[in-house]
């Protein structure tokens, strides 16, 4: 694992843990797991799938209901992400705000991360 000992890989807020908790009730899925992939005009994307259940080398965060399971692959790059659950008046979604991004696109859908010797998701 690359978290601090103690410390969650990531963090959710009230409103992502209840939309979470809402999601996997609805899907019958144990959790949701989130991920990185190459894509996007930035170069990487988020990704987020229900699962069935935990792959042993994954994060798991568990908060409030909610069961968020990060890719191995994944983890070095989203370590100190906060994700929300934002509504405004014409879109609902989650955000995440997460320090190892160097830019981001301007959909917000892709982003590039700080250089990290060695790193790659896939």
């Amino acid at each position: 694992m690359f978290g601090i000992p103690g410390k969650a890989a990531v963090t959710l807020t009230t409103p992502a843990a209840k939309q979470i908790a809402r999601l996997m009730a609805k899907q019958g899925s144990a959790g949701l797991r989130i991920g990185v992939k190459k894509g996007g005009c930035a170069g990487m994307e988020y990704t987020m799938d229900y699962v069935a259940e935990a792959n042993p080398l994954d994060e798991v965060v568990e908060q409030d209901g909610a069961r968020v399971l990060i890719a191995p692959m994944a983890q070095m790059f989203l370590i100190g992400t906060e994700i929300d659950y934002e509504v405004d008046l014409l879109q609902a979604g989650f955000k995440f705000r997460n320090p190892n991004v160097a830019e981001a696109c301007g959909c917000g859908e892709s982003i590039k991360f700080h250089e990290t010797p060695g790193a790659s998701p896939n």
